[in-house]
């Protein structure tokens, strides 16, 4: 059976964005082309990631010397600083995300798989031995360069806008404070 593929080439929309409170949420990819809108959700450390690869693929773009439409920073009249689209309902949960670069129409290709349990390989297992399963689904966006860029910086705020990190030890201070490992157990306040 063919997968199912939710494709954007372009699309109207494409942002990360996040439902619940700092500490609690829930991370989406979502596009939308006219009244067709796809949400995926995903994990804060794959926004991150995607964020960052796709503003280092784009570097990589101007940095060859050939001619090209790529903007060093985001289009200010790109910039996209609404919410979510309700009603949000997602599609699957992200695995594997592949990034590329169409050099002939200069889009950015995000490709983003869903995650299986039987993909996951054992750390000892031979790479020639892993079997892909075919997926059910596929979420693939083609981004003109500035919309990219444009997604990239408002997913890089999006992750930074939660918890803020404990000044001693790194880790995510809650409202009511947290038991930071560098204050031998006992109880920090956040400012």
């Amino acid at each position: 059976m063919a997968p199912v593929i939710h494709s954007y080439d372009p699309p109207e929309r494409f942002i990360a964005g996040t439902v619940g409170q700092p500490g609690q949420r829930t991370f989406f990819l979502q596009a939308r082309a006219g009244s067709r809108m796809t949400s995926v959700a995903l994990e804060k450390q794959q926004v991150s990631v995607l964020a960052t690869r796709i503003d280092e693929l784009l570097d990589e773009v101007m940095n060859t010397g050939a001619e090209s439409t790529v903007p060093a920073v985001a289009p200010i009249d790109l910039e996209d600083g609404e919410p979510l689209e309700q009603p949000i309902e997602e599609e699957f949960r992200a695995g594997t995300m592949t990034l590329s670069w169409d050099s002939e129409d200069e889009r950015v290709v995000v490709e983003v798989f869903p995650y299986n349990e039987d993909a996951v390989a054992a750390p000892d297992q031979p790479e020639e031995e892993i079997e892909e399963p075919e997926p059910e689904e596929l979420f693939v966006v083609r981004l003109p360069a500035g919309l990219a860029r444009a997604f990239s910086k408002r997913a890089q705020a999006v992750v930074a806008a939660g918890r803020q990190p404990c000044p001693f030890c790194g880790g995510p201070v809650d409202p009511e404070g947290h038991l930071c490992p560098r204050a031998n157990g006992f109880r920090r306040q956040s400012a």
